[in-house]
């Protein structure tokens, strides 16, 4: 594990929040073996670069406020990033109740229009 590649895996982890399964994919097209793409996310880890509950509510929330997801759609999309469902349920307890449902409404109303 060489010093360019942990600052490559800094600077990819700092543009955005990123699930585990994302840095790891990153590396794997880096050319990384399995044992030094586990030595560097468990340094991003360690370093506050990766946090997979971080990532979840960040995710999440922008989903839900920048392309109006619903629960179900942004549940499905962290599983398939291999969130833990702890991660998960996190996430969309984030998503305020009322804020959901006035989304709900207004997709509810645009659908009625048609």
């Amino acid at each position: 594990m060489t010093a360019e590649i942990l600052n490559k895996a800094r600077k990819y982890c700092t543009y955005q929040e990123r699930s585990q399964q994302e840095l790891r994919d990153k590396l794997y097209e880096l050319g990384l073996y399995k044992k030094d793409v586990e030595q560097v996310i468990a340094a991003m880890v360690e370093e506050g670069y990766l946090n997979e509950e971080r990532f979840a509510i960040a995710y999440a929330g922008g989903k839900f406020r920048v392309k109006q997801w619903g629960k179900v759609k942004i549940k499905l999309a962290l599983k398939q990033k291999r969130v833990s469902d702890y991660c998960v349920k996190k996430a969309l307890a984030q998503i305020p109740d009322k804020d959901y449902e006035d989304a709900l409404q207004k997709v509810i109303a645009a659908q009625s229009k048609k």
